[in-house]
């Protein structure tokens, strides 16, 4: 059996509201055929029905589902989730996102033309709980954790996710990954960032305390 050259990561934790709209536009992604990606859904010990809702789509063959009985946090579910991914490009998509239709394949395609990026970012578009576009962003003036695809070997390089980052944990993979890599950029919204009363980034004393980290330039213990 072919190996997937991409590995899509959907770390979920109590989003059965947002997920099935995930798992869908992952589904629907085009030009994919001889390329191959799969889908890993790590369940971080959600008390409500997300494992049920993906379990039944059941419309993606290379979906799988990794539950996990207890919550680990978001940093050691995704590190987690990549060290059983099979594809050599991952791509994370928060559960309560979504992408385009031509979102792999494009970045995909970039990569495999511009070997001296090892990762690409798109931009994304806000959009509020009914999936009103609010803002289209620029994911290089307002970066997020998501929608960008890594060569998987640099992720391993650098150490992966910091699990001691339980906020803005991309932010710092993404800090540590430009220190010995590049990151190109794609001009195109292909990813749908969702605002809702529940995002993480909703506490704020949290954020501020972790981007003073970042900021303060404080070592990462290896």
């Amino acid at each position: 059996m072919k190996l997937p050259e991409i590995s899509v990561i959907v770390c979920c934790f109590n989003h059965a509201k947002w997920i099935e709209r995930c798992i869908r536009s992952l589904n629907h992604q085009q030009h994919m055929e001889g390329i191959g990606f799969e889908v890993v859904v790590l369940d971080d010990g959600s008390s409500d029905e997300s494992v049920d809702v993906v379990q039944n789509l059941d419309v993606i063959p290379n979906l799988r589902i990794i539950e996990q009985d207890e919550n680990k946090g978001l940093p050691a579910s995704l590190n987690h989730a990549i060290k059983k991914s099979r594809g050599r490009y991952v791509v994370r998509v928060d559960s309560d996102d979504y992408l385009t239709r031509d979102c792999l394949y494009i970045m995909y395609r970039y990569l495999q033309a511009n070997r001296n990026y090892q990762a690409v970012a798109v931009d994304y578009i806000r959009v509020d709980e009914l999936d009103n576009h609010t803002e289209r962003v620029n994911s290089s003036e307002e970066p997020i954790a998501c929608g960008i695809m890594f060569r998987k070997e640099c992720l391993f390089e650098i150490g992966l996710y910091d699990e001691e980052f339980k906020m803005r944990e991309g932010h710092d993979l993404r800090k540590r990954f430009e220190e010995r890599y590049a990151i190109g950029h794609l001009e195109f919204p292909f990813y749908r960032y969702r605002d809702h009363a529940s995002n993480r980034t909703k506490n704020r004393d949290e954020v501020a305390r972790y981007d003073a980290r970042l900021t303060s330039g404080e070592a990462r213990e290896e």
